[in-house]
């Protein structure tokens, strides 16, 4: 956005603010009148006048969430959803004040609205996060007065006793309100020619490695398969029942089905993993040998 946009913008806002703030207020006979005819006869030009009326609301509870660093514009658009479905359940007959009841909703509206869009990380769920995360600052400023730095442990013992939660739920919910979330693609540096996302550093594995990786487990996978093919049908049953398997079997229970006792399942199985080790070591040599030949026929003659 432009300069000239954002001046047009705050003088947009200002006008709507002005305008809002100057209309008359409802008496309660008035206001009664127009939430009836609303209600009961779907008069819409009485639900005009009672929603304007009452913008005011909205404004002065927008000023209020302002410290979240959300737009004003935005914080009222949400605001006049909440006065708008207030209306839509407003029941004058109960002998409330609409603007009582109106507050509520719109509060709700512009909280809801915070806590979507204050961080990617949604900062409170259940309704004592909630509480916790709207009401720590006032709280904080309370009880240790103006001032910044690490929240001291006997007002986070005081916060969490009159909100109800844990202390550690009071310090994580600080150390979020403390930080506010950044653009990876920030410029970073005297010159502004590094991102904030060319200093994190990855500690997983590159894909260069991956692939390898992967290249070496598909062989490894193919050595095994040969080298177990070399085996005898007993041999490989018993390799896969006690070492392959996911329910592997008992040196008793392989005896009992194979009509042998647990000692010969034990020798068997110690011959055939030291064959089959063996084979595995000889293919692996071989491939090796193999890639070295290949690599000399590329390499420049001196």
């Amino acid at each position: 956005m432009s300069e000239q946009d954002t001046a047009q913008s705050i003088r947009r806002n200002r006008r709507f603010i002005s305008k809002a703030m100057s209309r008359p207020l409802l008496t309660a006979e008035h206001e009664l009148d127009l939430a009836t005819r609303w209600r009961h006869d779907q008069d819409v030009a009485a639900l005009h006048e009672l929603v304007q009326a009452y913008m005011r609301l909205v404004v002065a509870t927008a000023t209020r969430f302002r410290g979240y660093g959300l737009p004003l514009a935005d914080l009222v658009q949400e605001g006049c959803v909440g006065l708008m479905q207030a209306a839509a359940r407003f029941e004058p007959e109960r002998g409330v004040r609409f603007s009582t009841y109106a507050t509520w909703w719109i509060r709700s509206a512009m909280q809801e609205f915070v806590l979507r869009n204050w961080s990617i990380v949604r900062p409170g769920t259940s309704a004592t996060q909630k509480s916790l995360f709207f009401n720590l600052r006032g709280l904080r400023a309370r009880i240790e007065g103006v001032g910044g730095g690490a929240l001291t442990p006997a007002a986070r013992a005081e916060i969490a006793v009159r909100l109800g939660v844990k202390e550690r739920e009071v310090e994580i919910m600080a150390g979020r309100l403390s930080v506010r979330d950044q653009s990876l693609n920030k410029p970073v540096g005297l010159d502004g020619g590094d991102e904030l996302a060319d200093l994190l550093v990855d500690d997983g594995i590159s894909p260069e490695d991956a692939v390898l990786s992967q290249a070496d487990l598909t062989q490894r996978r193919r050595w095994l398969a040969r080298a177990l093919g070399e085996l005898s049908e007993r041999e490989q049953f018993i390799l896969r029942e006690r070492r392959l398997a996911e329910d592997r079997k008992t040196l008793e229970q392989l005896g009992g089905r194979l009509g042998i006792t647990k000692e010969r399942v034990r020798q068997i199985e110690h011959k055939a993993f030291e064959k089959l080790s063996a084979s595995v070591l000889r293919l692996s040599r071989a491939a090796s040998d193999a890639a070295s030949l290949k690599l000399a026929e590329f390499s420049p003659v001196h």
